[in-house]
């Protein structure tokens, strides 16, 4: 991959932090990982409609959804999902200065990679939410009938079945997809939110 050369950053006249006063909100990354099927994405989106009701300004973005558009020359060697996942800690920086609560889904299975989109924001931006569920339960719900097809060995590389996932370490939130219902897990993040004064 080429490097850009003779290129200079613009800084804006508007801060950041003139935008999230305008908000009336902090802007941070909520980015959620765990294995597919763990329930990243249904808590996102339905985190983002009760956040949205709230006069909250936020935008999601999904694993799947990046792959059709910026991401879709990726695939899913370790490679690409480090690139994959640096891409997404990008374009959430933009959207963390733009002044929004940006909700991401990807199943982002190396820790140092969620290190990395870390070290992107400033203290306090990254709030790291892992949906943990055991592979067995993620494996009964297979929504998108993936775990059948990486067992029939259709699907190489496939998360938390020939390939890693890596826990995170120690996460802003844990939440147990497992054992807490949809309404739960969202009223978790939202109580989190507001207990650390970003709404």
């Amino acid at each position: 991959m080429g490097t850009s050369t003779n290129i200079v950053w613009h800084e804006s006249i508007v801060t950041k932090e003139e935008r999230q006063k305008l908000n009336n909100h902090k802007s941070a990354v909520l980015w959620f990982t765990g294995l597919s099927g763990s329930g990243k994405s249904t808590i996102s989106t339905a985190l983002e409609k009760e956040l949205h009701l709230r006069g909250i300004r936020t935008y999601r973005l999904d694993g799947d959804n990046v792959r059709h558009g910026l991401n879709k020359n990726l695939g899913f060697s370790p490679e690409d999902r480090t690139e994959n996942i640096r891409r997404i800690g990008e374009v959430a920086k933009l959207m963390t200065d733009a002044g929004l609560l940006t909700l991401t889904a990807f199943i982002s299975p190396y820790r140092e990679d969620r290190d990395n989109v870390r070290e992107l924001l400033d203290e306090g931006e990254f709030i790291e939410v892992y949906a943990k569920c055991s592979v067995e339960e993620c494996e009964s719900r297979d929504p998108k009938g993936l775990y059948k097809k990486a067992r029939a060995g259709e699907i190489k590389q496939f998360t938390g079945i020939d390939a890693p996932y890596e826990e995170p370490a120690d996460p802003e939130l844990t939440i147990d997809t497992e054992n807490q219902s949809l309404e739960e897990s969202v009223e978790a993040v939202i109580s989190y939110l507001k207990e650390n004064n970003y709404i």
